[in-house]
């Protein structure tokens, strides 16, 4: 009787502490539930749920709520589990890991670009890369994965897939042209030379291409990427400088042929198949493949403004360490102007002009340092406002709400509006270009 009695008291402490254990798991579940829940109504408040690039897409009839999509996000509160199911709360600040998708037990991932009201124009591009133009290809940013690390993928794939339709050798004509020397065109260079392709790679403007006109200390490496010819590069938290020069030393070791300031205006198909690229210093060369790895806003986006074309006025910021005791106006509420006028601010009076009522869209880490720098009064703002001329020694800006019009004493202007895809040029080439609501980006090969 008292073995039984025993028993009955060991089987109720287990019963006792699984209910114990399931109760506290499942109060742990709903708090988090309740928590998400309220990011993603300040996401919306603060302008931050809808997308802007590529972007998670969740199938709630698959999702199994697991979680791994969120433990696998490098980026914080981008993914939450509420109800049990995974959504997205930040997806404006969702920069394109693509870890959820791979991360993901039940494929209930797929990663898309636009929304079903906002759309963004994309090139026509097949799983191989290869645009609707037979021997023309895309890869990076300009199809719509900017990430380094996938852009650094996409390059050496496409190069794989132009490999296997090399055509027989002709006098003066290259296997490949390369038009971009940044992630995915230096990553797709270094493949062409393992492969034995002829090629030239031609860059507009420096080394590193978009990523050259990060500022100096800008972080744009978090994970781990591999490199033709070079094998893993394993850097965290690297910046635009240690990626650059890392760059240099991979292609000074491999002797790539890469010409830096040389921009190509126009890409002519010929009968024979090959291409004829011709550039801005009036030199031609022709080509039997042609592989695009710009980015989508290599043109900047200007404000059409008198003084615009002063000297004063630039469109990056390069090397912020240089720049002291200066009245700075930026322009713009994007993440790149936010960042640009937090490093301006340390050595420099700056005032930045923003159009909107308030900053939207921003990262987590650069909203919470500029309005900290604006509270501190280490930069002044200037909301609802549009710059309206610049001259030599002054802008004058239009601010809602006022009836005077600003003249503010000035020595330098950038201007963060924004760039545009070049459009024309792609068309030009014969590529065509729609705008896509919710494209499921798919996996190349």
């Amino acid at each position: 009787m008292e073995l039984i009695l025993e028993e009955i008291i060991v089987y109720s402490s287990v019963i006792l502490l699984c209910v114990t254990v399931v109760y506290l798991y499942l109060r742990g579940l709903k708090k988090e539930s309740s928590a998400n829940e309220k990011k993603v109504e300040k996401a919306k408040e603060e302008g931050l749920f809808e997308p802007v690039s590529l972007h998670p897409y969740i199938d709630l009839s698959t999702c199994i709520g697991s979680g791994a999509c969120v433990a696998a996000c490098p980026e914080k509160d981008i993914l939450g589990i509420i109800d049990g199911k995974a959504t997205v709360i930040m997806a404006s600040n969702c920069i394109g890991h693509g870890a959820c998708f791979h991360a993901c037990p039940v494929e209930a991932i797929s990663l898309r670009i636009g929304t079903e009201s906002r759309g963004v124009e994309l090139p026509h591009v097949n799983e191989k890369y290869e645009t609707n133009i037979k021997g023309i290809y895309i890869a990076g940013e300009l199809g719509g994965m900017g990430l380094i690390k996938n852009s650094v993928e996409q390059g050496e794939q496409a190069i794989d897939n132009i490999a296997k339709s090399k055509k027989p050798e002709k006098e003066n004509v290259l296997d490949l042209l390369i038009i971009g020397a940044g992630p995915a065109g230096i990553s797709a260079s270094l493949k062409a030379k393992k492969y034995g392709l002829s090629c030239l790679t031609l860059e507009q403007d420096s080394l590193g291409g978009a990523v050259y006109t990060f500022p100096r200390a800008k972080i744009v490496m978090t994970s781990p990427m591999n490199l033709p010819l070079h094998g893993q590069v394993k850097l965290y938290n690297t910046s635009k400088d240690e990626l650059i020069q890392l760059w240099q030393k991979v292609i000074a070791e491999n002797n790539l042929n890469i010409q830096e300031y040389t921009k190509v205006e126009s890409i002519i198909p010929l009968a024979d198949n090959t291409f004829r690229i011709t550039t801005n210093n009036q030199k031609e060369h022709l080509c039997n493949h042609v592989l695009l790895a710009i980015g989508r806003r290599g043109t900047p986006r200007k404000l059409n403004i008198p003084g615009e074309d002063s000297s004063k006025v630039a469109y990056r910021l390069i090397e912020a360490e240089r720049i002291n005791s200066k009245k700075i106006v930026v322009v713009g509420g994007g993440d790149s102007a936010i960042e640009s006028a937090l490093l301006l601010m340390e050595n420099n009076e700056v005032t930045l002009s923003y159009r909107k009522e308030q900053f939207a869209r921003l990262k987590i880490k650069n909203r919470d340092k500029i309005l900290g720098a604006i509270e501190n009064h280490q930069c002044n703002v200037l909301y609802k406002s549009n710059l309206l001329s610049i001259n030599e020694d002054h802008v004058l800006i239009k601010t809602d709400g006022q009836e005077n019009i600003l003249k503010l004493e000035n020595d330098l202007v950038y201007i963060f509006a924004g760039g545009e895809l070049p459009t024309k040029f792609l068309e030009k080439a014969g590529i065509q270009i729609s705008k896509r609501f919710g494209y499921i980006m798919k996996e190349h090969k």
